[in-house]
């Protein structure tokens, strides 16, 4: 016989439950549906963040500019030492030569000596340790052994110093990529940041540039500076003709610029050969301390680390490549985004 009990119903208590959490639910759904949307960051806001990032991959800038000056010289001194390394072996294999050929004479003379004929098959640093050895050459033998001794230390060494130097390089070049991929990658974030502006709020920023340029440019050419040395005025003078050049990191001219490459080669045009780096071109001639003994062409360093050099430009002005995204030109020096450390006069 079927039942016919009736279906239990639920406790009062767990309605109460499914109903608020049902209320709570659509509560929320409410609220998701009528929150706001992420509030977009400001022109300034965006400006403030790129600049930061721009500092940011100008100091690894000029990290990558320091490995892979490091990199360079470390090839040329692979490639003298090789090329040492092989003009040796050939004056070894010449003194190996003339010793056979006093063998081979001996020989014919029927007068060779037996310990000599095992000197052309052994190493001759055995025979040299040995005294009895020694008494059985002739005086010319023995000098011969020792040139061959000396020549064999010396290109050992010289192939020890070469390996070294190898792995040295080989650390420099994961260095250089490393140091590479930081810079793209500060450049790729700033550029993001920037595509997220309007066209009217990139005219904007790019309008506020240029009036800072042309204000800092009057700046620089008006009232009284005082002179420059002949080779200051010169590197500055060949760095006047590079205003308009862009920035790119790790360039050194003539048609781009990181900062230290526009320094290094406006000195160059004058005959002056200084540091590739910021860092090492802070250390390279007579130090200025104070802003107010500041001539025109005079190095000028900023923040704490020196990551950026420019040329004194006279009244507070700096000429410079400042960084991704402008060119070469004039700048107040208060406006670089960081303190003045010191000038140096080269």
């Amino acid at each position: 016989m079927a039942s016919h009990r009736r279906p239990k119903q639920p406790s009062r208590t767990r309605v109460t439950v499914l109903t608020t959490a049902a209320a709570a639910a659509v509560a929320l759904s409410s609220q998701a549906a009528n929150a706001a949307p992420t509030e977009k960051p400001s022109k300034d806001e965006v400006k403030a963040k790129v600049d930061k990032l721009y500092e940011e991959a100008e100091q690894a800038t000029e990290k990558y500019n320091g490995a892979k000056e490091k990199q360079e010289k470390l090839q040329k001194e692979i490639s003298t030492i090789q090329d040492n390394v092989a003009r040796g072996q050939e004056e070894l294999n010449e003194l190996r030569d003339g010793l056979g050929s006093m063998a081979s004479a001996q020989y014919r003379s029927g007068g060779i000596d037996p310990s000599l004929q095992l000197f052309l098959s052994a190493d001759p640093d055995d025979y040299l340790d040995k005294a009895s050895t020694l008494d059985q050459l002739s005086g010319q033998q023995v000098e011969a052994l020792k040139k061959i001794q000396e020549k064999q230390r010396d290109l050992a060494q010289q192939r020890a110093e070469a390996s070294k130097k190898l792995k040295d390089l080989s650390a420099t070049r994961t260095e250089l990529g490393r140091k590479k991929k930081e810079v793209q990658g500060k450049l790729s974030s700033a550029q993001k940041l920037l595509n997220t502006l309007t066209a009217d709020e990139k005219a904007a920023l790019d309008a506020e540039q240029e009036r800072s340029t042309r204000s800092s440019e009057r700046q620089a050419l008006s009232g009284p500076a005082v002179s420059a040395s002949g080779r200051a005025g010169a590197a500055f003078s060949a760095a006047q003709g590079k205003i308009g050049t862009p920035y790119v990191y790790g360039a050194t001219g003539p048609s781009s610029f990181d900062c230290s490459g526009l320094t290094s080669w406006a000195y160059a045009q004058a005959g002056v050969d200084i540091p590739r780096t910021s860092e090492a071109q802070a250390n390279y001639g007579t130090r200025i301390s104070s802003m107010s003994d500041l001539q025109v062409g005079d190095l000028v360093f900023f923040f704490n680390d020196l990551h950026h050099v420019g040329l004194y430009a006279g009244n507070g002005q700096v000429l410079h490549a400042p960084r991704t995204g402008t060119v070469v030109r004039y700048e107040s020096m208060s406006t670089i985004g960081g303190p003045f450390m010191w000038g140096v006069r080269v």
